[in-house]
């Protein structure tokens, strides 16, 4: 099944507002197996409208409007695909009086223009708005499956995920795993899988980059579910024996979970003290429930005074090899792991940016050190990109060497 999705509305097409639309509803779609094959935005003018319509109905499957649903003269989306389609607008009393309702809840009378809300096209539904006035569309016609949304993004949201999905799905069945690795970057893991994605052709196979880590999404689908799951298992199983080591959970756990529940499992105690990340790693981490079982402290150490203070760097050591040093890592982790009853100690120290870099440390520079009771290690990298993405990098690869640590 192939999909267009048409934004309807002069202040997208002027850029007065960000189509975030477009992204969620892409996004979606191709979760539950639906190539979204065109975007197409349109101002709110009757001719245009009715021209991208047209041309969607000759070349998808599937069209998804968003937009032009409200009460005013110039939403006009309802009317101009009812009329493209030779469909009758027919008044439903039950939404006039939904609609009346929820003007009575605010105390206020019903603008007689809100009834045009109220009429649908011949041989269609509504699509339940629970938080505004105007319904959606639903209409399938000629083998095409039609759907029109209100361009509130809250509203939209809410009415496709309660309503929506179940109606695109209802033919078929669609099963999405995502398999998330870590270590290897996303065109050398492409190489890797390239004859899986190759050799099945009925199964949808992609690739998706993240700061630091590299998502492979795996969609199937078909009429029989128990055959889908045989055959995406099977899938799931090959991409194992090619890139296991590389993978450090399924269906989006993220690698800090992963490393909780190494942790939990070992018994260990674990603390973190942070200058670039400024926090990042403790806050990533203590998001999850029940953290305190494994999470013993942390603390921000990002003036050289507060190392010295804090966790005992050496003054010397700071004056010789400077705050983004191998050597700092390492008496920062150390220092930590003295202060209480820890098993394993992260530290980070580097230059994040944008400036503070030189030709011998320039920005993205990160030392990781890790100290544990029998063992000791700094980890040197280079990350690329701005503030927030080093920094970003910076926490996904500390978990990533925690996870290799407890693994090894």
């Amino acid at each position: 099944m192939k999909a267009e999705i048409i934004s309807i509305g002069t202040e997208i097409t002027t850029g007065s507002i960000l189509n975030t639309n477009t992204k969620y509803l892409s996004t979606k779609l191709l979760e539950n197996g639906i190539e979204v094959s065109y975007h197409t935005s349109v101002e709110d003018n009757a001719d245009m409208i009715k021209e991208v319509f047209k041309i969607a109905l000759k070349r998808v499957d599937l069209i998804i409007t968003t937009g032009g649903l409200g009460p005013t003269d110039d939403d006009l989306t309802k009317e101009i695909i009812a009329e493209t389609l030779g469909l009758k607008l027919i008044k439903d009393k039950e939404m006039e009086d939904n609609i009346k309702n929820m003007f009575n809840s605010l105390n206020r009378p019903m603008p007689t223009n809100n009834k045009k809300q109220a009429l649908v096209p011949e041989g269609g539904r509504f699509i339940a708005n629970e938080i505004g006035t105007a319904p959606g569309v639903y209409i399938s016609k000629d083998n095409k499956k039609i759907i029109m949304l209100p361009g509130p993004p809250k509203e939209m949201k809410i009415m496709f995920e309660k309503y929506v999905r179940p109606i695109i799905m209802q033919d078929f069945f669609i099963i999405t795993k995502s398999i998330n690795t870590i270590g290897i970057g996303e065109s050398a893991l492409e190489m890797e899988i390239k004859d899986i994605i190759l050799n099945e052709k009925d199964i949808t196979i992609a690739t998706y980059a993240k700061e630091g880590e590299v998502e492979v999404k795996i969609i199937a689908k078909g009429q029989s579910k128990d055959f889908i799951e045989e055959r995406l298992n099977k899938v799931i199983e090959k991409v194992e024996n090619k890139v296991g080591t590389y993978i450090y959970g399924f269906d989006n756990t993220t690698i800090e979970e992963t490393v909780f529940k190494l942790l939990k499992e070992k018994g260990y105690k674990v603390g973190f003290c942070e200058s670039c990340t400024g926090g990042l790693i403790s806050s990533r981490f203590i998001r999850i429930p029940g953290a305190s079982e494994v999470l013993d402290r942390t603390i921000v150490t990002y003036s050289n005074k507060s190392k010295i203070e804090e966790l005992g760097v050496k003054k010397e050591t700071l004056e010789q090899y400077g705050a983004v040093s191998k050597e700092t890592a390492l008496e920062m982790a150390e220092g930590l792991l003295k202060k209480g009853d820890l098993d394993l100690v992260l530290s980070t120290t580097g230059i994040a940016g944008p400036a503070g870099g030189s030709e011998e440390k320039p920005v993205g520079l990160v030392y990781i050190g890790i100290a544990t009771k029998t063992k000791n290690k700094v980890l040197k990298c280079n990350f690329n990109g701005d503030r927030e993405s080093i920094q970003n990098r910076t926490t996904t690869r500390s978990f990533a060497e925690i996870r290799n640590l407890l693994l090894n």
